[in-house]
């Protein structure tokens, strides 16, 4: 019957309205919320059989979410250095605990480092590849989840690093007698990042030859202790004119200055070689010259021996760059790279299942993810000390609200006329 139809088509679109208002109303809730992602109603129709131009059996609506996963949010600048924005397409892949099972994914970046050191948005852990010091992903292929790990910023709580070269910047002084020796000292650290001295006396034997012999090294908090075992040496330095022009070791045969040490009393490892640079000797005057003092004393004049060794730092800040690159800051002035943070990709994110507070399950109609590195292979780069923002543009969402307002009132009419004419009919019947 047409005015049962009616009142029940009626009863759908009030259905259907509500269902409409009460997205409208997540949003606005959600107006502020890092991450959301604002959702639309898709109406459809429903008819229950076939009509003619005679009869109309109306059939109603029904009302389905939407979902716009895909949508960009605003990027806003924040003062918190593990806060992160996704610009482009992908997730932040997270686990449901820091050795959580079921991989969930996030557009929200706000994660914070909890006590035990891990990157996490309360129980949702943050995934990504173990990296060597220059951010090269360790783990092989990066296509499957089983390489991730949960990024926990104390991997590295301290560090230190073993010498393995010293840069020399000096003068020997060419105006000294014959047998002269002068000396100069430079710091050597061990793989515990334990400081140590070793002197370098510099012989005048010829008016442009010098030999070069190194000390065994010693505590540099205690000069009187021996630490360690020295090979290497002694070289002979040949100048022309100010430059140096040729080393050769003690049999005459061209060498580098290179030299290793053994034994250290710290416990430390052996350093198996440290070269010392000097520059260049064809072609230039390098950074070891022989050039007159003009003093009554003459003695070699430092300008700078720098190491690459550096004493046990302890974890001071990290920082994320674009590429996703956990970076660690040390107070001993080290940066190392800890962890690259994975970006996961899906053929349809819409169709991602939404389980609250930010976080997306995969679902069939998703489709598989796929794992890339931030900026590759078309996926989002990573924003550091920044946060997406909501989508919900809120003057849209009171222009749909209006819009359901009025259609549910017309709904309600509708069975209220619906409601009338069947009182006339039972009126009429009587």
């Amino acid at each position: 019957m047409s005015l049962l139809g009616a009142m029940n088509s009626a009863v759908t679109a009030l259905k259907a309205q509500s269902t409409a208002l009460a997205i409208i109303s997540d949003n606005l809730s959600n107006s502020s919320t890092t991450g959301y992602k604002a959702s639309t109603t898709s109406f459809k129709t429903l008819v229950t059989q076939s009509y003619s131009s005679t009869s109309y059996a109306s059939g109603g609506v029904s009302a389905s979410v939407r979902q716009n996963v895909t949508n960009q949010g605003v990027i806003s600048a924040t003062s918190n250095a593990t806060d992160l924005a996704l610009d482009g397409d992908g997730f932040f892949v997270v686990s449901y605990g820091a050795t959580g099972e079921e991989t969930f994914f996030s557009r929200d970046g706000e994660f914070e480092i909890d006590a035990q050191g891990f990157m996490c948005i309360g129980n949702y852990y943050l995934q990504g590849w173990k990296t060597d010091s220059d951010g090269n992903v360790i783990s092989g292929s990066t296509n499957s989840s089983s390489t991730l790990d949960a990024i926990n910023v104390n991997r590295f709580t301290g560090t230190a690093e073993a010498t393995s070269a010293e840069v020399l910047k000096a003068n020997l002084p060419a105006d000294a007698a014959l047998n002269d020796v002068v000396t100069a000292t430079m710091e050597v650290f061990d793989a515990l990042g334990v400081s140590h001295t070793v002197t370098m006396s510099y012989e005048k034997t010829a008016a442009n030859e010098w030999t070069l012999t190194l000390a065994d090294p010693v505590l540099s908090s205690d000069t009187s202790s021996q630490s360690g075992d020295i090979t290497g040496g002694p070289f002979t330095l040949t100048f022309a004119d100010g430059a140096l022009t040729g080393i050769t070791d003690s049999g005459g045969t061209a060498t580098e200055l290179e030299f290793s040490i053994t034994n250290f009393t710290t416990g430390a490892s052996d350093i198996a070689s440290v070269t010392m640079d000097v520059g260049q000797i064809t072609g230039g005057t390098g950074s070891l010259t022989q050039f007159a003092s003009n003093n009554d004393d003459p003695d070699i004049s430092i300008t700078s021996i720098t190491g690459d060794g550096v004493e046990y730092g302890a974890l001071s800040s990290v920082e994320v760059d674009d590429t996703g690159i956990i970076w660690a800051h040390f107070d001993n002035g080290q940066d190392i790279a800890i962890y690259k943070i994975a970006v996961a990709d899906f053929t349809n994110a819409n169709g991602l299942e939404s389980t609250g507070y930010g976080i997306y399950r995969q679902t069939a109609a998703s489709g598989d993810f796929t794992l890339h590195e931030a900026g590759e292979d078309g996926v989002a780069t990573i924003t550091a000390s920044a946060l997406e923002g909501s989508t919900v543009d809120t003057s849209d969402e009171f222009t749909r609200m209006i819009v359901a307002q009025q259609a549910y009132s017309a709904a309600s009419q509708v069975i209220s006329t619906c409601s009338d004419m069947f009182d006339e009919l039972i009126a009429a019947v009587r």
